[in-house]
């Protein structure tokens, strides 16, 4: 059900949901984090969204598809009205997400390797009161094992 007014077609949020792949909660969600300008009503109180709503929720989700933080896709946006801003800006806030992303990579196998390494101690076999694993997660010494400046290994 398409809404129109001086000749531009106005979507619901359900359209609007089914355009980008998304939930109308998702889209109040990004209202209410004021990620989305908050839409027009129509007389029944429904929702109605401009159509550069679609590129923008769609910008929103791809950025955090990316691993952007919902104030990162805020700076994002921002940065793309910034007239003062260049690419570099933006180049900038990216190289900081692929650092961010190489030390959780980093993390995870570090967790990965102490998981491995407590997955061989234990036989399977037992009961739960003699588990190696547990045991380890009770003495802390599995944590130990997968903190990070403790190469894997």
């Amino acid at each position: 059900m398409t809404k129109r007014k001086l000749g531009a077609a106005l979507l619901t949020i359900g359209e609007l949901a089914r355009a980008c792949g998304t939930s109308p909660d998702t889209i109040r969600y990004y209202e209410r984090e004021r990620l989305l300008p908050r839409p027009q009503r129509a007389p029944s109180r429904y929702r109605l969204y401009e159509p550069p709503a679609v590129a923008r929720l769609r910008f929103i989700r791809q950025a955090k598809r990316l691993g952007f933080s919902l104030e990162e896709v805020r700076e994002l946006l921002a940065l793309r009205i910034d007239r003062t801003k260049t690419c570099a800006d933006v180049r900038l806030r990216a190289r900081a997400k692929i650092i961010e992303i190489e030390a959780r990579i980093d993390d995870l196998a570090r967790m990965k390797a102490a998981l491995d390494r407590l997955a061989a101690t234990c036989s399977g076999s037992g009961p739960t009161s003699e588990c190696p694993i547990l045991d380890a997660l009770e003495t802390g010494s599995a944590a130990q094992a997968a903190s990070p400046g403790r190469a894997p290994g």
